[in-house]
């Protein structure tokens, strides 16, 4: 694959110069609807407005929202300008929101008011007590903890005023009119590609998160890489319900868009009713997801009503995908063409992905091949050394997708891409004679019993084949005896005749070996997730160690 040297904010200049009349960006549950060109004048309005403000190029500017117009206005004017956008997880409450404006240096945060039962205006004033007193724009200190915070901009209904101390931005493109056109050309006209332009905090299982930093050269070119495995043309249209604040919508959702000029149908937040009712009126061709996402749409009881007629692919990623519901998207949903990538954010985050020429087969039991411009390896976790086809190790890249680093934590930087360029993603995978990946799990996921090894993927995989299982997880859990034990935390379809612990225990055990039987098997209504729909074990676990009392093998030390 060639590679493009264009920032974002170029190409989007030059996809809204070829196809000025034909549309970018259209919602389905609000009046926003956006040619190519008049999104990129939209977003050079906007661009002025914040270097009214004082942003300038370098700077960091938070959003936190979910997917609305002005997310990604915000994206493409602060790439216009050389601002690095810093995205803020919708579900974060005070102390995380106040963790990541701090450690990121953001010098702006663009903010909705409200999302679930969050209320994201309250908890920036109980960030911020003095900011209700700041005069607006006058780029003073507001929280001597957050010194670089200069601006918060607030993104309110159409005509609702502003919270005091806080920028509307709907008065950002007036303000803008007071930057002359010859100032902005010049910043515009000054930026690289290698340049950071977003930095996303990686979720924080171990320690606190850290801010991976992504350059336009990444972001670009990997989502012209994901674009060209699923075909993507200028006569496709992709409904994004996946979260624009996580890499899934920035990239594979957004980046593949612009890179093949086509047409964005973003849905805020996902209900299966919203994904389902704009791909039917949208006429999409495309549509990303979450295993859980599409669970919660085949599932539907208004499934039936909805036209998937147009739909031909999409991707189908962010945690591991059953292939049981990987077939019921090809053969109920009629994506035929659907892809599985994997990464992670510190690529940018694809490593690897399947195409829509590859069998079905192989699409719903692999993560693909190596992707243009990336390389791939297993390494043993222990020595470094490669492994060859069918030897599960590390899965390790290299390529133009791997980030800069952590934003100031080089130590957690070295420790992460070695000095040799191979970013260790702690996934345990295989690889085959012909080059397809499958991962296996985490390497701190895999559960050791007595010595043995095991892989909760190849168990979940498994019990999915049940008819009454909707959704399973397994982990493993403290043993005084073994180390550890495998647990099976299981929804249950609601329609179907429960079966108990011990009829799914019998149901392994006739078709595992012995040692995979799950000790332990709890029925469950949901999993603990993060807000882009990835299943958080390391809560699960913790959970389990409560509700089965394990604490004193929990506190076992171990080599």
């Amino acid at each position: 694959m060639e590679m493009i040297e264009k920032t974002v904010g170029q190409l989007l200049e030059e996809v809204a110069a070829q196809y000025p009349d034909d549309i970018a960006i259209k919602y389905n549950d609000r009046p926003y609807q956006r040619t190519w060109k008049e999104f990129d004048e939209e977003c050079v309005r906007y661009a002025k407005g914040l270097m009214a403000l004082g942003i300038g190029k370098g700077d960091h500017v938070a959003i936190w929202a979910t997917n609305i117009p002005q997310w990604m206005i915000t994206l493409f004017a602060c790439a216009k300008i050389g601002a690095v956008l810093v995205t803020v997880n919708t579900s974060y409450k005070v102390f995380e929101l106040e963790y990541l404006l701090r450690q990121s240096d953001t010098k702006a945060l663009v903010m909705m008011d409200h999302f679930k039962d969050a209320n994201y205006v309250d908890t920036v004033n109980q960030l911020c007590p003095k900011l209700a007193h700041n005069k607006v724009g006058s780029g003073t200190t507001i929280n001597p903890m957050l010194p670089h915070l200069r601006h918060v901009i607030y993104v309110g209904a159409d005509g609702a005023p502003a919270p005091a101390g806080m920028v509307n931005w709907n008065d950002l493109p007036a303000m803008g009119e007071e930057i002359d056109h010859e100032t902005y050309e010049e910043i515009y006209r000054s930026l690289d590609p290698d340049e950071v332009i977003n930095m996303q905090y990686t979720s924080g299982t171990t320690g606190f998160p850290k801010g991976v930093m992504l350059t336009h050269r990444n972001i670009v070119n990997n989502g012209k890489a994901i674009g060209d495995c699923m075909k993507f043309t200028h006569d496709d249209r992709l409904c994004i319900v996946v979260p624009f604040f996580h890499c899934f919508g920035l990239v594979l959702a957004m980046m593949a868009s612009l890179t093949h000029s086509t047409s964005m149908v973003p849905v805020e937040a996902y209900r299966p009713t919203d994904v389902m009712k704009a791909v039917s009126e949208e006429k999409c061709t495309a549509v990303h997801g979450v295993p859980t996402m599409f669970i919660g749409m085949l599932e539907h009881p208004d499934f039936s009503k909805y036209d998937f007629s147009r739909l031909r692919t999409g991707i189908m990623a962010g945690s591991p995908c059953p292939i049981k519901v990987m077939q019921q998207v090809v053969d109920q949903m009629g994506m035929r063409e659907i892809t599985i990538t994997y990464g992670q954010t510190e690529a940018s985050p694809a490593c690897t992905m399947t195409t829509t020429e590859d069998s079905i087969e192989t699409r719903v039991a692999t993560v693909g091949r190596a992707m243009p411009g990336v390389e791939c390896k297993i390494v043993d976790p222990e020595t470094g050394k490669t492994l060859g086809p069918g030897q599960p190790g590390e899965f390790c890249a290299r390529g133009y997708n791997i980030m800069k680093g952590y934003y100031k934590m080089p130590e957690a930087t070295s420790q992460a891409i070695d000095k040799d360029g191979w970013l260790h993603t702690g996934d345990l995978a295989t690889v085959d004679e012909k080059g397809y990946y499958k991962i296996t799990g985490r390497i701190k996921d895999m559960i050791i019993r007595g010595g043995e090894n095991i892989y909760p993927k190849e168990i979940e995989e498994f019990l999915y084949t049940h008819p009454s299982v909707k959704d399973v997880q397994v982990i493993g859990v403290p043993s005084e005896q073994y180390g550890e034990e495998v647990m099976a935390c299981v929804v249950l379809r609601p329609e179907e005749q429960a079966p108990t612990e011990e009829e799914l225990k019998a149901f392994v055990k006739a078709n595992m070996a012995r040692h995979k039987v799950p000790k332990y098997i709890t029925f469950m209504e949901e999993f603990p997730m993060t807000a882009s729909g990835k299943i958080q074990k390391f809560k699960l676990r913790e959970w389990a160690i409560d509700y089965l009392n394990l604490q004193d093998a929990a506190s076992i030390e171990t080599a």
